[in-house]
């Protein structure tokens, strides 16, 4: 019975997870900084739920965003206070180091982590993980590539997630792609917008 009931349990909590994690990517994907507190909820609790799963960097993933929920919501109203929302964009040469740095992370992580722990999939579950820190990071500051780096790592996270059983968190996973997708045409339509009326007041 005890069994039975924290599976349940277990259940609800993913289900709320996965309801707030909505919520929190239709309103960033609206640039309204409550997405944060809704993002925030669902990650406190996929923390546990990915350390049940056995994917450790998952879980220390989500601690991160739980963080970064705090400093989302201040970047965004800062953002919002002293530049009017606006978007920035990054020129390749500023994606080359990062990805570089993603890439080492990421065989350091996998190769500690499938001679240390029981991980399921340590070289996926760290790519995953430290592309997310650095979309997270992006989306904060309101870059607009930080879309193209949350296509790449939920699409990982979908599989990963389809390994473990965690059907509801895979599909999550399957329609923060195809926000991020839409997220990715409003922003760059709000970025040119950006030019043309930056570059008349100017």
């Amino acid at each position: 019975m005890t069994a039975v009931l924290g599976e349940l349990r277990a259940h609800w909590q993913e289900a709320f997870a996965v309801v707030a994690g909505v919520i929190y990517v239709l309103l960033i994907l609206w640039r309204n900084r409550w997405g944060w507190v809704a993002g925030g909820l669902s990650s406190s609790i996929y923390v546990v739920l990915a350390a049940r799963a056995h994917l450790p960097m998952q879980s220390i993933l989500q601690m991160y965003y739980v963080v970064m929920a705090f400093y989302g919501w201040y970047s965004w109203k800062r953002n919002a206070e002293q530049e009017e929302g606006h978007i920035h964009h990054w020129p390749p040469r500023r994606h080359l180091p990062v990805t570089l740095a993603v890439l080492c992370a990421t065989l350091l992580s996998a190769h500690v982590l499938a001679s240390e722990t029981q991980a399921a999939w340590p070289l996926l579950d760290s790519l995953a993980t430290f592309i997310s820190f650095m979309a997270t990071w992006l989306l904060a500051r309101s870059v607009l590539e930080n879309w193209y780096y949350w296509i790449i790592a939920d699409t990982i996270m979908v599989g990963l997630f389809i390994q473990q059983r965690l059907y509801p968190t895979a599909a999550l996973f399957v329609v923060y792609i195809v926000v991020s997708l839409f997220g990715l045409r409003s922003w760059r339509k709000r970025y040119r917008a950006q030019l043309v009326r930056d570059g008349a007041s100017g």
